[in-house]
């Protein structure tokens, strides 16, 4: 098992100091899902969410949590991302509800994992704060990671 960064000798919490790390461009994809009613499903697909363009909202709001994961997470560097792409899928068929990717880069010293999982966190929670007075029993799950590319750690993919 590998060491654990964010605890330094004595297991006190640290932030990883990455100011030898060799700068590379780096690339982090994550996914999620948030199950909900198809009636609910219909209402953000046909644009009659009485809230206005929930997609939109959320897209935005996963973006912004991006630049933001600094703040949220203690210990993650305050990051110079260069591109956020969050990308909601409406599912109607099998299970219903919404499919959540994003997408995160940079050229820096470390990761955008936390980033690229925050956006989709967050662009879930903004899905289910919208539509929570019509279907309160919506389900966010399997967030995750599926890609990260960069760094001296090279290229991984979910199997």
């Amino acid at each position: 098992m590998s060491e654990l960064t964010h605890l330094d000798e004595t297991g006190a919490a640290r932030m990883v100091d990455v100011t030898d790390k060799a700068v590379t461009s780096r690339e982090a994809r994550a996914e999620g899902f948030i199950a909900m009613r198809p009636e609910t499903v219909a209402m953000i697909v046909d644009g009659e969410h009485p809230k206005g363009d929930v997609l939109a909202t959320a897209r935005i709001a996963g973006i912004m949590a991006a630049k933001k994961t600094h703040e949220l997470i203690p210990l993650c560097h305050a990051l110079n991302l260069t591109s956020v792409k969050v990308h909601l899928t409406p599912v109607s068929d099998g299970e219903t509800g919404v499919h959540l990717e994003a997408v995160c880069r940079l050229t820096g010293q470390t990761g955008v994992e936390m980033e690229a999982l925050t956006a989709v966190s967050i662009a879930a929670l903004t899905l289910y704060d919208m539509c929570k007075a019509v279907d309160r029993g919506m389900v966010i799950r399997d967030v995750r990671l599926l890609e990260k590319q960069g760094g001296r750690s090279g290229h991984w993919k979910r199997g």
